[in-house]
């Protein structure tokens, strides 16, 4: 059972499975200081009304919601081959797996945002010999479900109509490690870095070397968009709902908006 409790003396609103360890033992608080909000066997549900709870009592918002701490303390140790979980017998659902990012050696990073994905991790789960109340899945076998499920759905829609090419180069950037790793900070680089080789094209009337920098540079604003949240189709339709109905003239090769 998960249990979302409230400690009204320092303002705090957290998650534990058990009250009298981590509220009592651990943080030093008797009964009588705290309540519990709210409890429920979901481990989903009980992360989601823990920021539902610090929001409507306005209090700081963790960082990782309990979930995500959760799924940290789970992974046991990646090796080359497979990736060990601390788990439970009757943790083996995919709600456990839901959302979690893993770095597998000289593959890539899998991201476990796919229900299928999640379910067949709970099937391939096998319980170690080794290591008691642990399970691990194999690397390879992991890889290779993330990139055939992972885009499955994605595919069909693609066939269905007209490809999309931003669609396309965030698969490419998510396979890469580019969201899980990069920032915004070093797309910025590599933007003014993509900027400069497409003033050396236009300056060398080199149309080959424009036509790359700026499909590259469009790549980078697709990525730089993404790591904040946003898309980037959004933005150009924003950008074109401010300016389609904007009148001016042109001077000297430049439009000038009337004021």
């Amino acid at each position: 059972m998960y249990y979302i409790y409230h400690i009204p003396s320092i303002r705090k609103i957290g998650c534990t499975t058990n009250l009298v360890k981590r509220v009592e033992l651990t943080q030093g608080f008797s009964k009588e200081e705290y309540v519990v909000l709210k409890y429920t066997n979901n481990l989903q549900e009980a992360s989601d009304l823990e920021v539902q709870y610090q929001t409507e009592y306005k209090y700081k918002i963790d960082k990782d919601n309990y979930l995500t701490l959760k799924q940290k303390k789970m992974i046991q140790h990646i090796s080359n081959q497979t990736v060990t979980f601390r788990l439970k017998p009757s943790e083996v659902k995919k709600e456990f797996f839901k959302g979690l990012k893993i770095e597998l050696p000289s593959l890539g990073v899998v991201t476990m945002d796919n229900d299928q994905l999640c379910e067949w991790a709970c099937s391939n789960v096998h319980k170690s010999f080794m290591l008691e109340g642990s399970y691990f899945i194999y690397n390879k076998a992991l890889y290779n479900a993330f990139m055939t499920l992972s885009f499955a759905e994605e595919d069909e829609d693609k066939c269905e109509g007209e490809v999309n090419m931003f669609d396309l180069i965030r698969d490419w950037a998510q396979v890469r490690g580019i969201y899980n790793k990069g920032d915004s900070k070093t797309q910025y680089v590599k933007l003014m870095e993509e900027v400069g080789e497409l003033a050396q094209g236009i300056l060398k009337k080199d149309r080959a070397e424009i036509q790359d920098a700026i499909g590259d540079i469009v790549v980078v604003l697709t990525n730089l968009a993404h790591l904040e949240q946003m898309k980037i189709e959004d933005c150009v339709t924003s950008a074109y709902d401010e300016i389609k109905d904007r009148t001016g003239k042109m001077v000297n090769g430049t439009f000038e908006k009337n004021k």
